[in-house]
């Protein structure tokens, strides 16, 4: 049922959107698949044409008044960001290019420095590739043990299967706040409580959380966390990571180069402080102070009222997708405990074929995988189709999905 619970002014909204604003093969575009990578609003676009402008210049090593400006913009965008998430400081935000980055430098810096062989980490079956495929060859390369946190039927971590699998030799754990597949949120406290009681360190994959919902690092207590800014309504080839000062300053740099040394000499170098250790090179400032513009979007709208929003989106989608025949959910039913990601299968009907009848109708999802190949193991499938929502979507895409999902079974007579 549709009410009040819809608080975003959508029309306004899109208004900033104006790539929303055509059609796709004659009907009008409807996209679903902001898990992916969400669109731009316009002042972000524009926040990142000012700076080509009119205050382009390398940051941190120009006196000059170009280089002074681009790098106050640069050093303002970390401290929304730090903001945003509740950091304690700037210092403690590391520019990546995108969370996938984040979680190898923690991997390389991290793990390769401070596990040893006959540690053991833990990760879910819910992870993207980005948190498995770095810690599988973690494990491979220095002999660390690899567990596994298992999913019920229900599509949410077992924690009771958690507490079997903590130990005194648990020296990790990482996971994601939220699947992109299933949608699942997962409670974080219990997870970081319990982890840090046998000593462990706690990774945060908020890369489907940090967009969507209010999320903050100090409440959470985590270690570490990462998330990427073009899922957020930033541009791509800039994420995040946070981490406690204390644990960034004792971990050795990523990448080496220029920007990351405070001297460098014939005898060796020595590192700069926090965070810029682990920002070797020319930063993506303009991507940086994109993100930041995007921050001020979202800090705007309010947190809790896109979490309102999605959850009240997710909730119609369940429900008109219920009525189609054939049309199997995958992951939790209730729309508390999901994020604005609904994932799906339709009766003999393979995933791939059934995105591209949808695009015919200018309906936009994602088929496959979704970058989490051992989840589709673990649940059975080759791969499924997710329609997945932001502040921009309204329940006339959810109807227009339904009407493409009638008109493909109806092609295919299913």
């Amino acid at each position: 049922m549709m009410g009040n619970e819809f608080m975003l002014d959508i029309a306004r909204i899109r208004a900033d959107f104006p790539i929303l604003n055509q059609s796709v093969n004659g009907k009008p575009l409807v996209f679903l698949d902001s898990a992916a990578s969400s669109q731009k609003p316009l002042p972000v676009l524009q926040a990142m044409e000012e700076v080509y402008r009119y205050a382009y210049a390398n940051v941190h090593r120009g006196v000059y008044r170009l280089s002074e400006l681009a790098t106050e913009r640069y050093d303002q965008a970390r401290a929304k960001i730090a903001r945003f998430i509740g950091a304690p400081e700037p210092e403690c935000i590391v520019f990546t290019r995108n969370a996938t980055e984040a979680l190898n430098l923690l991997a390389y810096a991290y793990a390769r420095h401070f596990l040893k062989p006959g540690d053991e980490l833990l990760i879910t079956e819910l992870e993207h590739h980005a948190n498995f495929v770095p810690w599988q060859v973690l494990a491979r390369e220095r002999d660390i043990v690899l567990k596994f946190i298992p999913i019920t039927a229900e599509g949410v971590l077992s924690l009771d299967a958690l507490e079997a699998l903590l130990t005194e030799r648990t020296r990790l754990v990482s996971f994601a706040h939220v699947s992109n597949v299933l949608g699942t949120i997962t409670d974080p406290a219990p997870i970081i409580q319990r982890a840090h009681q046998v000593g462990a360190r706690v990774i945060v994959d908020a890369s489907q959380s940090v967009p969507h919902m209010p999320v903050n690092v100090m409440e959470m207590d985590c270690d570490f966390l990462v998330f990427s800014g073009h899922k957020m309504l930033g541009p791509t080839g800039i994420g995040v990571l946070y981490g406690k000062r204390d644990l960034l300053e004792a971990m050795p740099p990523f990448l080496t180069g220029g920007d990351m040394i405070s001297m460098v000499d014939f005898d060796g170098p020595q590192w700069n402080d926090v965070p810029l250790k682990f920002e070797a090179g020319t930063p993506a400032f303009v991507e940086a102070i994109g993100l930041g513009a995007a921050v001020d979007y979202l800090s705007a709208l309010g947190m809790p009222a896109v979490r309102q929003h999605e959850q009240a989106m997710t909730a119609y989608a369940l429900e008109r997708l219920s009525e189609v025949n054939g049309v199997r959910i995958i992951g939790p039913t209730d729309s508390r405990i999901r994020g604005g990601v609904v994932t799906f299968t339709l009766d003999r009907v393979h995933p791939h074929d059934l995105a591209t009848l949808l695009d015919a109708e200018g309906v936009a999802i994602r088929a496959g995988h979704h970058c989490a190949q051992p989840l589709h193991i673990r649940l059975g499938l080759n791969a499924t189709a997710r329609a997945s929502f932001y502040i921009y979507n309204e329940p006339a895409d959810v109807d227009a999905l339904v009407e493409a999902l009638y008109k493909a079974k109806l092609a295919l007579r299913r």
